[in-house]
C-alpha cells in the first residue's frame, strides 16, 4: 500500500531534460514580473487584470487550434481550474499589493514562500520525512536562495504590510500550483490556462475596483510585456512543465527565481555579482539535478520491484 502512495508522486509522463529546461526558463519569465508591475502606470492590482487580460485571448484560441474547443472540456476540470483561478488571482493581487509595498528583495523572498509548501506537501503525500539525497537537494537549495536573498532583502517596520502581503501571494500561488498539477494529466496546458486565467482576471478585476486603482493605462507597454512574458511564456511554459514532476521538483524549482533575479539586475541594472551570488546559484542548480536524478533512480527501482513481484 505504501509503495502504491509512493507512486504517485512520480508524474512524469516521458520526461526529458527539456521539460526541465522549461520549468526553469518558465520561472525565469515569471521572475521578470516585479519590475514591469512598478513600471505600470495603473494600480498594481490593475497591470495584473491586464496581464491576464490581454494574454486571454491568444491563451483560448492556442487551446481552440491546439487542444480542441475549450470551453466544452470535461466540466470538473472546468471547475477545477476555474477554482485554481481564483487562487491565482488572490496570489497577483496580494503580491502586486507587496510589490509597491516592499523592497523587491523581500518581494522575491516572501512570493516564493509557496516553494517550502510544495516540498512539505510532497512528502505528505507519502508519508515520511526526505532521505538521502533528498535532504541534500533540500539543503542545498534553501542555503542558495537564502545567500541570494539575504544579499538584497530587509526587515523592518516600514515594510512588514508589504512582507505580509508577498507571504499571503506565496500561500495562494501554492495552492494554485497543486490544484492544477491534479488536472494536468489528461488535459491541455492552453486549456487550463484559459479557465484559471479567466476567472482569476475576474478576481483582479474586482479587486481593482474596490481598491479605487487606476484601471486604464496610458502606456500600454509595460502591461502588454507583463502579458506576454509573464503570462503568455512564464505561466504556459511551467503548466507545461507541471506534469512532469512532483510538488517538490516545482518547489524547489520556485527558489530559483532568486537567481534570476539576481541575473537580470546584473544584466540590465549593472548590479555586481558576487562570489557569494554565483555560490547561491551554482547551490540552486545542483539541488534541482540532484533531486531530479534521485527521483529517477528511486521510479526505476520501484518499476523494477514491481516487475520482480509480478513475475514471482
Amino acid at each position: 500500500m505504501m509503495q502504491a502512495r509512493a507512486d504517485t508522486t512520480h508524474t512524469q509522463t516521458g520526461f526529458s531534460w527539456w521539460h526541465l529546461l522549461a520549468l526553469l526558463a518558465g520561472n525565469a519569465f515569471l521572475a521578470t514580473g516585479p519590475w514591469l508591475v512598478r513600471l505600470a502606470d495603473t494600480g498594481p492590482v490593475s497591470a495584473g487584470f491586464w496581464r491576464l487580460a490581454l494574454a486571454l485571448p491568444i491563451i483560448a484560441l492556442l487551446a481552440w487550434r491546439l487542444e480542441g474547443n475549450p470551453v466544452r472540456g470535461p466540466r470538473p476540470v472546468m471547475i477545477a481550474a476555474a477554482i485554481a483561478g481564483i487562487f491565482f488571482g488572490l496570489d497577483l493581487a496580494s503580491w502586486h499589493i507587496g510589490i509597491e509595498m516592499t523592497r523587491l528583495g523581500n518581494a522575491t523572498l516572501f512570493g516564493n514562500s509557496g516553494s517550502l509548501i510544495l516540498m512539505v506537501w510532497a512528502f505528505v503525500l507519502v508519508r515520511r520525512l526526505p532521505i538521502g539525497r533528498e535532504w541534500l537537494a533540500i539543503i542545498a537549495a534553501i542555503a542558495g536562495a537564502a545567500i541570494l536573498i539575504g544579499r538584497s532583502a530587509e526587515i523592518s517596520t516600514q515594510t512588514v504590510i508589504g512582507d505580509l502581503f508577498c507571504l499571503l501571494a506565496g500561500l495562494c500561488y501554492a495552492v494554485y500550483l497543486l490544484l492544477l498539477q491534479g488536472r494536468r494529466q489528461g488535459t491541455g496546458a492552453w486549456s487550463l490556462l484559459t479557465y484559471s486565467g479567466a476567472s482569476a482576471a475576474l478576481v483582479l478585476l474586482i479587486v481593482a475596483l474596490m481598491l479605487g486603482e487606476p484601471v486604464w493605462p496610458g502606456d500600454w507597454g509595460p502591461v502588454i510585456t507583463l502579458a506576454v512574458t509573464s503570462q503568455l511564456i512564464g505561466q504556459g511554459l511551467m503548466v507545461y512543465s507541471l506534469k512532469n514532476f512532483s510538488a517538490l521538483i516545482i518547489g524547489l524549482a520556485l527558489l530559483t527565481q532568486p537567481a534570476i533575479a539576481a541575473t537580470i539586475g546584473w544584466f540590465v541594472f549593472g548590479e555586481t555579482l558576487g562570489a557569494l551570488d554565483v555560490l547561491g546559484m551554482g547551490l540552486l542548480a545542483s539541488a534541482l539535478v540532484i533531486a531530479k536524478l534521485t527521483e529517477e533512480s528511486s521510479k526505476a527501482a520501484s518499476t523494477k520491484a514491481a516487475e520482480v513481484d509480478s513475475q514471482a
